[in-house]
């Protein structure tokens, strides 16, 4: 089911509800992609009601009058204006991706409206971490005797030393999914449709992030805190994601085996376990 709100500006924004259970605020990447790459996650809504938000300017939210508004840190009001709409005290939040930096700012900014967050292979640059070149190569190297690593590979180290041409992007695609098979071809090829070019790069602009106060905030957080990464995922390599693990006192880290960018497709089995028992345990202190 799709619903929508107002935002603080007056914007239209939706989002897209499904399965049963207690609300879980679902904040898609890319970024600025339309969260309908999301899917179901996999059928994490047998446990939980997933509330699926369209950023502005991407799915079926509106595009606002002030472009400014796509940087992140002005999208939390948009993640407060959600919270309001549904009637909580607090949010449980999942961020995918870019979708993370978005949780993180949140959790900022309130502190108190935040109950779980669950980071699935995020993009951390909220807490001012960034990936090595070396990291990436590490999670490329086991593909090694895939028949598409040749090219991908040899894409990659353009990327790498910033000699990319306009068909890189393509060319390195397999190294975001634990299996390039037909699924993932399909998922990788309705990404340019979803995505707004516009909008993503006024999403990590300057002054999107404040590092410093973020790490205070994630400190002094005293809900769980779930990082998930994929063993191959070459956009948060799991080395990054553990030392994103060493800012956060009471994380817990979990490497999907075999899994790329969007674990999900991978093992939706093994993601769909691991999300769902980290929802389901214990609160924090």
């Amino acid at each position: 089911m799709v619903t929508t709100f107002a935002a603080i500006d007056g914007t239209t924004l939706a989002y897209r509800t499904v399965g049963g259970g207690a609300p879980l605020v679902c904040l898609p990447g890319g970024p600025m992609r339309d969260a309908g790459y999301l899917g179901d996650l996999g059928g994490l809504g047998a446990d939980r009601t997933l509330v699926i938000l369209d950023q502005r300017g991407t799915g079926r939210s509106a595009v606002p009058a002030d472009v400014s508004t796509y940087r992140c840190d002005r999208m939390v009001d948009d993640v407060e204006a959600l919270r309001g709409r549904l009637g909580l005290d607090r949010l449980d939040l999942l961020g995918h991706s870019a979708g993370a930096n978005l949780a993180l700012r949140y959790l900022t900014r309130h502190p108190d409206r935040v109950g779980r967050l669950a980071l699935v292979t995020p993009s951390i640059r909220a807490v001012g971490l960034e990936t090595t070149a070396a990291q990436r190569r590490e999670v490329t190297q086991v593909r090694a005797g895939e028949p598409w690593f040749p090219a991908a590979a040899a894409a990659l180290e353009l990327v790498l030393s910033g000699q990319a041409g306009p068909d890189a992007r393509q060319a390195i695609a397999p190294f975001f999914y634990g299996r390039w098979d037909e699924t993932a071809r399909a998922h990788q090829a309705a990404e340019d449709g979803q995505r707004n070019d516009e909008a993503a790069p006024i999403f990590g602009s300057e002054g999107a992030f404040d590092p410093p106060a973020t790490r205070a905030a994630l400190a002094a957080h005293r809900g769980p805190v779930l990082l998930l990464a994929g063993a191959v995922d070459l956009a948060a390599p799991p080395g990054l994601v553990a030392q994103f693990a060493e800012l956060v006192p009471r994380a817990e880290l979990v490497v999907q085996p075999g899994a790329g960018h969007y674990p999900w497709l991978d093992d939706a089995e093994a993601f769909t376990a691991t999300v769902a028992a980290f929802l389901a345990g214990p609160q924090g202190a």
